[in-house]
C-alpha cells in the first residue's frame, strides 16, 4: 500500500506546456511503474495538441471526462495558479498537488475559504511544495526519483530540500520509503502534518515516520498532540530554524516567528513531551529513525 498515490493513479498536468510542466511531466512519466499514470495535460490555448504522447485539453473537466484522470499537478505561474487549483477542485478530482511558488496569500485564502464553505472532497497538497512520491510506483512533482526506493518509512516535511536529506539518510541505512509527502511551506496551504500522519498511521505498510517541520505557525505542535493520543507507530522529528531570529522570515513564506510563538525550540519541546524522538541536528534524522524501529 501507500498513501495518496500509487501505480493506478491517473495524473493530469495543468501547465503542461511550460518549461517546468514539460520537464517534470516527462520525468514523472518515465519514472511511473503503471502504464497509464500520466494521461492528460491542460492548457486552454493548446487544446488538441499533445506532449510526449500525452493529449492536451482545454479544461480540467474535459481532461477528466476523456481520460479518467483523478489527480492534477499544477505548474501554472503564480498569478493564475489559484484559479487553476480551484478549477481542479470544481472538477471533483481526488487530489491536487500544486508545485507553484509565490502564489499571493490572498488568493490562497479565497481558495481555502471556498473549499471550507462548499465542503469539497478534493485533497490539496501545497502550494510551494516538492510533491508526493510512492517509490517505485509513481512520483508527482519535482523530487529526484532516483534517490528513493520502496520501503516502510513514511516522510512528511514542509521543506523540499530536507525531504531529500531525510530520504538520502534513510537510503544510506538501507531503509526505503512507503510514501514521501512535501506539504510546502506557505502560510496558507492544503494538507497539514497531522492529516498526513493520520494516513501513515492507517497504512499497514508504513512502520515509522520522519516528520520535518520549520519555525512559524503551530502545525507541528497540533500534530504532536495528535500523535501522543493516537499514533501507533514511532515518529522522529526535526525542526529547521533553531537559530532563526524573531521577526525574520526563513526560507518559506510561512517560516516566521511572530509574537514569540512558533520557535523551533518551542516546537521541539512540545514534540518531546508528546513522545516524539527529536534531534536538533538534521544529519541525525536517519540514524534516529533507525534507533526507534522495533
Amino acid at each position: 500500500m501507500s498513501i495518496l498515490i500509487n501505480k493506478d493513479t491517473r495524473v493530469m498536468t495543468q501547465g503542461i506546456t511550460g518549461k517546468a510542466g514539460q520537464y517534470h511531466t516527462k520525468t514523472g512519466k518515465e519514472y511511473a511503474n503503471g502504464p497509464n499514470c500520466y494521461v492528460a495535460g491542460v492548457n486552454p490555448k493548446k487544446a488538441g495538441e499533445a506532449y510526449e504522447g500525452i493529449p492536451i485539453f482545454g479544461s480540467v473537466a474535459d481532461a477528466k471526462k476523456q481520460t479518467g484522470a483523478n489527480v492534477s499537478v499544477i505548474y501554472v505561474p503564480p498569478p493564475f495558479a489559484a484559479a487553476a487549483i480551484w478549477e481542479a477542485i470544481e472538477a471533483d478530482l481526488d487530489l491536487v498537488i500544486c508545485i507553484t511558488e509565490g502564489i499571493p496569500v490572498r488568493d490562497m485564502i479565497e481558495v481555502k475559504d471556498k473549499m471550507r464553505k462548499q465542503r469539497r472532497k478534493t485533497i490539496l497538497v501545497g502550494p510551494n511544495c516538492p510533491g508526493v512520491i510512492t517509490p517505485d510506483e509513481i512520483k508527482i512533482g519535482i523530487m529526484p526519483g532516483h534517490i528513493h526506493k520502496k520501503g516502510r518509512i513514511g516522510v512528511v516535511s514542509r521543506s523540499g530540500t530536507l525531504t531529500y536529506e531525510a530520504v538520502g539518510q534513510l537510503m544510506d541505512l538501507g531503509l526505503g520509503q512507503s510514501s514521501c509527502v512535501g506539504i510546502g511551506g506557505d502560510p496558507v496551504n492544503g494538507m497539514k502534518h497531522v492529516e498526513v500522519m493520520k494516513l501513515f498511521n492507517e497504512d499497514p505498510e508504513t512502520d515509522a515516520v520522519i516528520m520535518v517541520g520549520e519555525i512559524g505557525g503551530d502545525d507541528e505542535e497540533t500534530c504532536a498532540r495528535w500523535i501522543k493520543d493516537n499514533m501507533k507507530k514511532p515518529v522522529v522529528g526535526f525542526i529547521a530554524g533553531v537559530t532563526a531570529p524573531p521577526g525574520k522570515r526563513m526560507g518559506h513564506a510561512g517560516a516566521i516567528i511572530s509574537g514569540g510563538k512558533g520557535t523551533a525550540q518551542e516546537k521541539l519541546n512540545i514534540m518531546e513531551e508528546c513522545g516524539i524522538k527529536v534531534t536538533k541536528n538534521p544529519a541525525d534524522m536517519g540514524r534516529l529513525l533507525k534507533s526507534v524501529l522495533k
